[in-house]
């Protein structure tokens, strides 16, 4: 790191320039990190999986004067044509061959920086761009501030030790992983793994015995699917009864998923249903569920060992003040709070009170005890034909418990009720291709019928349509952190909504 900071100095940028970082998650995509600050610079890191228009967009908003590239593989040719031909750009190991200056020799030819350029706490560390699911990329900043407050947050939360171990696979260009992998392994000196491939995910896991483990609910999904289709849910209920198999079969899933030395487990970044929660504290994972923004570098909420209600995303983290505001929005007051939105004053004021107030854009609830329920989202609220009003987010929750849901989206704005679009898992399409439509379609029809039997008469669905292509983040339906991109599954789908209603099923498969 000091011997690259030492070469970005001799570069002769001006003092706090923007340096992006673009690739998967490796060793030298932190030191190539630490190195952009120990010169002095601002890092802006990007996710490998933007496409060419966004990530041109960010290097230009940014106004970024060099690129580090790291491990890109298959999403190299994606990205590439985004990247300004005038760019210096400089390759880290891993990287596509003759995308820049190789690292390896300029490390090698390069005596390490001397003198540390000192950073002030409240000069700005990073400008971390959101993930666009609602429109443009904003330009988050983060000063060193926040993020050493963040890493002295989570300590009390949970105690971390130097012999604590993760595996980092989740995008670094995202808040989260950044604060709870990065930023924290730096703080307290902890031992981090790298994923390689999605391929070698469940071996890298193994490979790694992490102690601590940060995923998102679609992973946590994906787990509970893949475990459920080799033990039914009617046999796992059968075998957790029987005292003696009980423990055995527990630690065997866990060991299957190579969770089994794991003493904190956190989900976060969408929503993640109670019963899924409640299902890994039946096999001995006490699942954290928390709640934060890249803006306000992912420390806001979170339950706690020992303390977890399930259904909530626990209570405010210490230095942390919550409120909700009249029309139901959740007001956090973080010292994670980021500096405002990268060139944009306008909306740095309205999303960020002068008093340091974030409106997150999300409803919810504090109970007596301070634990707070997420409820919605604002600006994901849809109003019917009827005009009654839709929150899409706690029914959508409710179907994807079904083992072979993996994605949902409720929606129907200007339509009589609202409806479901269902993605089926991989092994639930292939069942469903293999003769297995019919079965599957009484299964949805029984989960329709029974949801709709919980749910006020506006929100009860209409029907529900299985979509026949899955959504990915390359083709455009789901963040890089694996939400869907609501605006543009809508945009896809709802053209189709009045002929759907009119075929009068209340299960439909879109071939």
């Amino acid at each position: 790191a000091r011997r690259m900071a030492a070469y970005l100095q001799s570069l002769k940028l001006a003092p706090r320039s923007n340096i992006a970082i673009l690739g998967k998650n490796s060793a030298h995509w932190i030191i190539a990190d630490l190195a952009i600050w120990l010169a002095g610079h601002v890092s802006v890191p990007l996710y490998p999986t933007l496409n060419a228009e966004t990530a041109s967009y960010i290097i230009e908003h940014s106004e970024a004067k060099l690129l580090f590239i790291g491990k890109m593989e298959e999403l190299w040719p994606i990205v590439a044509p985004g990247i300004p031909s005038a760019l210096p750009c400089i390759a880290l190991p891993l990287a596509p061959a003759g995308c820049g200056a190789d690292w390896q020799q300029i490390v090698s030819h390069t005596q390490p920086l001397k003198e540390i350029a000192d950073r002030d706490p409240e000069e700005l560390a990073t400008i971390i761009y959101t993930s666009g699911s609602t429109g443009k990329p904003k330009g988050v900043m983060i000063n060193f501030r926040a993020m050493i407050a963040t890493a002295h947050g989570l300590q009390q939360l949970f105690p971390v030790t130097t012999g604590d171990r993760m595996l980092s696979y989740l995008p670094l260009a995202h808040a989260a992983e950044r604060a709870i992998v990065e930023t924290t392994s730096l703080y307290f000196g902890f031992r981090v793994f790298f994923a390689w491939s999605l391929s070698t995910f469940l071996t890298d896991l193994r490979r790694a015995q992490p102690t601590l483990f940060f995923s998102v609910p679609r992973l946590w999904t994906k787990f509970y699917q893949g475990i459920c289709e080799k033990i039914s849910p009617a046999k796992q209920k059968l075998l957790f009864r029987i005292p003696l198999l009980s423990g055995i079969v527990r630690r065997r899933i866990l060991e299957e998923l190579g969770l089994e030395h794991v003493r904190a487990a956190i989900t976060g970044s969408a929503p993640l249903s109670a019963q899924l929660i409640s299902w890994y504290r039946r096999i001995g994972l006490e699942l954290l569920e928390g709640y934060a923004m890249s803006e306000n570098f992912a420390y806001s909420h979170g339950n706690q060992p020992g303390k977890v209600r399930v259904g909530t995303v626990g209570v405010a983290a210490p230095g942390v003040d919550c409120r909700i505001d009249d029309n139901g929005e959740i007001l956090v007051r973080s010292p994670g709070n980021m500096m405002g939105y990268y060139k944009d004053p306008a909306k740095s004021a309205e999303d960020l009170s002068p008093d340091g107030w974030l409106r997150t854009g999300d409803m919810g609830s504090i109970d007596k005890d301070g634990y707070l329920r997420i409820t919605g989202r604002v600006k994901e609220l849809f109003k019917t034909a009827k005009g009654k009003y839709v929150a899409p987010v706690p029914i959508e929750n409710r179907l994807a418990n079904h083992p072979a849901i993996e994605a949902v989206c409720v929606t129907g704005p200007g339509e009589p009720q609202p409806f479901a679009l269902l993605m089926l898992s991989q092994d639930s399409r292939l069942h469903a291709a293999n003769a297995g439509r019919p079965a599957l379609t009484q299964e949805f029809q029984a989960l329709l019928e029974q949801l709709n039997r919980e749910l006020e008469d506006h929100e009860k669905l209409d029907y529900a349509v299985v979509v026949c292509e899955q959504w990915t983040m390359d083709n455009g339906f789901l963040t890089p952190t694996m939400k869907i991109k609501r605006s543009v599954i809508e945009q896809r789908y709802l053209g189709h909504a009045a002929d759907w209603r009119r075929g009068g099923r209340s299960v439909v498969w879109a071939d």
